[in-house]
């Protein structure tokens, strides 16, 4: 689909409007989610955790699959109980990309006591998908659920040579099916070797269930390429097809901002967005460039948050982009771990208890989690 095809769905309507957890005024930023607290005790919530061991399915060896970092998490409520998916390294490895990623899950019944399988639930495995998970792994997780009950989750896949983003979908949270890059079937597999990541799919709310939505008859879905991010449309949330400009370009839709600001050297989505009232709230991680001249001072390289506003009918469109971060690195775990700069890099986002509880990275190492009524 490209630029013209895509706005003439977005002029046909048919769009699926949220009943609005957001407030109703577009004003002065008024319809950012938040403001976010952080625990009183200011401690993460997920750790490390060296006793962990599971024999792991490609090597047929033991591995502690989490001792050395538990970070990125992706997040949904369901059954009354809040769950959190997140990316686990083990002891192998070194720097950055260098392990191999697998994704725990932890689940709590009151939002701030996790407890945390003793294996992973998400992880490479022989088989035909082997090639693009492996040794790297899966990485960054985000979630949704289908209308049906059906989860599905969006995560790097990542053989240490090209990253590609990739879906699994599940009943139960615990078994994954892996269905491959969601990229590889579209425009004849043109892009099924581009470098890709960070699914972010529209979701809208109904009842105390936040499920993907449909816009114009499609699923939507904002991801990242060349340090920027982009849309991409979808019949079933498996197969993806990027929405293309005029030069046959994946369309950027969120680029890098000016410099001096906190989103000047990256743009990365992070959870599933929201379909609000107000139009697709899109919460997202950005990079600065260190020399910061509005908002809090954000030093060079370090990862912080921000929102943007898309219309409601027209994914494509940015409404609103604040200059200024809502959430920042401040703790002192935040600051500084594998990632040295620092980062709180937002993945995780649900709606448990009458709150909007927002689960992110800190510095590549541990859990962080902040509430908002």
């Amino acid at each position: 689909m490209n630029r013209r095809e895509f706005m003439a769905l977005c002029a046909a309507g048919g769009m699926v409007m949220g009943t609005g957890m957001t407030a109703a005024a577009t004003a002065a930023n008024d319809w950012q989610l938040g403001p976010f607290v952080r625990p009183a005790d200011g401690s993460p919530i997920l750790r490390p955790n060296p006793a962990a061991i599971f024999t792991d399915p490609v090597t047929h060896k033991p591995s502690h699959w989490e001792l050395a970092h538990a970070f990125n998490p992706a997040a949904i409520a369901w059954n009354e109980k809040l769950y959190v998916l997140f990316r686990a390294e083990g002891k192998h490895g070194n720097n950055i990309g260098g392990y191999t990623s697998r994704v725990g899950l932890a689940e709590s019944n009151d939002g701030r006591h996790f407890n945390v399988l003793p294996h992973p639930v998400c992880y490479p495995e022989p088989g035909r998908w082997q090639r693009y998970e492996w040794p790297g792994g899966c990485e960054d997780p985000r979630i949704v659920q289908m209308d049906d009950g059906t989860f599905v989750l969006t995560f790097t896949m990542w053989n240490r040579k090209v990253a590609r983003l990739g879906v699994a979908t599940s009943k139960n949270l615990t078994h994954w099916t892996h269905h491959g890059p969601v990229f590889r079937k579209c425009y004849n597999g043109r892009f099924a070797n581009l470098w890709s990541k960070s699914g972010a799919i529209v979701t809208r709310e109904v009842g105390k269930q936040i499920l993907a939505a449909k816009i114009n008859g499609r699923y939507w879905m904002y991801w990242h390429t060349n340090q920027q991010i982009l849309l991409a449309h979808s019949p079933d949330l498996l197969n993806w097809t990027p929405v293309l400009d005029g030069n046959g370009q994946p369309l950027l839709v969120l680029p890098k901002s000016k410099p001096g600001h906190f989103d000047s050297s990256l743009t990365e989505p992070g959870p599933p967005a929201l379909h609000t009232k107000n139009g697709i709230v899109l919460f997202y991680n950005g990079v600065s460039d260190g020399g910061i001249t509005t908002g809090p001072r954000i030093p060079k390289r370090q990862y912080s948050a921000g929102q943007a506003l898309f219309s409601g009918d027209d994914p494509g469109r940015l409404l609103h982009r604040p200059a200024e971060p809502f959430f920042w690195p401040q703790e002192a775990w935040e600051k500084t771990g594998q990632y040295k700069a620092g980062t709180t890099f937002v993945e995780g986002l649900a709606w448990f208890n009458n709150k909007w509880f927002l689960f992110y990275g800190a510095a590549d190492t541990v859990v962080g989690m902040a509430v908002a009524k």
